[in-house]
């Protein structure tokens, strides 16, 4: 049986220095974030992330994007980064927006599939900010289900499927958006949209505009 965490009526941050720590040193732990509920371990950690996938049974060919809580954990793991998709961190960082960026060496190939890109997020919930900050890396997180299945958005329908199977579980209630990020790339400075989320296509052409790019 998993460690259970409820931080739906207490807000007691300090109480996720644990499961924290569980993550740093590879374990795996479901927790919230405002799209829908994830299920994370330490990013740069190759072992921890494969146990990830397995237990998602999430096939390898699918890269996990990493969660991260400040710029300066961006330009740990990404390079190269463009003056447009600054402009989109800077407009929707935290939020639901995932952007693909060219990955550092620092990436396990695990994360990204192989890929030279990996994708970073930083949530707009308290409570994943707190867990990156403490963890102190970025967060491999993809949705809280098994793989093919609906994302999870509260925890009993999380649980059922991965009880003890996970390390932590983190208790906030229902998803306050319970639809996943935006998932953008800029290909030879033009954004694509290759899952559509939160966010639209016209925040994010009005972006390009505002910033005159």
């Amino acid at each position: 049986m998993q460690n259970y965490l409820n931080l739906k009526n207490n807000p007691d941050y300090i109480k996720l220095k644990e499961p924290a720590k569980i993550i740093k040193h590879g374990g795996i732990v479901v927790f919230p974030t405002e799209t829908v509920y994830g299920i994370g371990t330490n990013g740069l950690n190759e072992k921890a992330v494969k146990k990830l996938y397995a237990i998602k049974q999430r096939p390898l060919s699918k890269p996990i994007s990493l969660l991260v809580n400040s710029i300066d954990m961006i330009n740990e793991i990404a390079k190269d980064i463009t003056k447009l998709e600054y402009a989109l961190i800077k407009e929707f960082f935290p939020g639901p927006l995932t952007i693909i960026l060219k990955k550092k060496e620092i990436v396990p190939d695990i994360v990204t599939a192989t890929s030279d890109t990996v994708g970073v997020r930083m949530p707009a919930n308290e409570i994943a900010l707190k867990l990156i900050e403490y963890s102190e890396v970025p967060i491999a997180t993809p949705s809280a289900n098994i793989s093919g299945r609906t994302s999870g958005t509260n925890i009993d329908d999380i649980m059922k499927d991965f009880d003890g199977k996970v390390d932590w579980c983190i208790d906030d209630g229902p998803s306050k958006i319970g639809l996943a990020s935006t998932i953008v790339q800029v290909v030879n400075g033009i954004p694509n949209i290759l899952r559509q989320g939160a966010i639209t296509e016209e925040q994010i052409k009005y972006v390009c505009s505002k910033y005159k790019i």
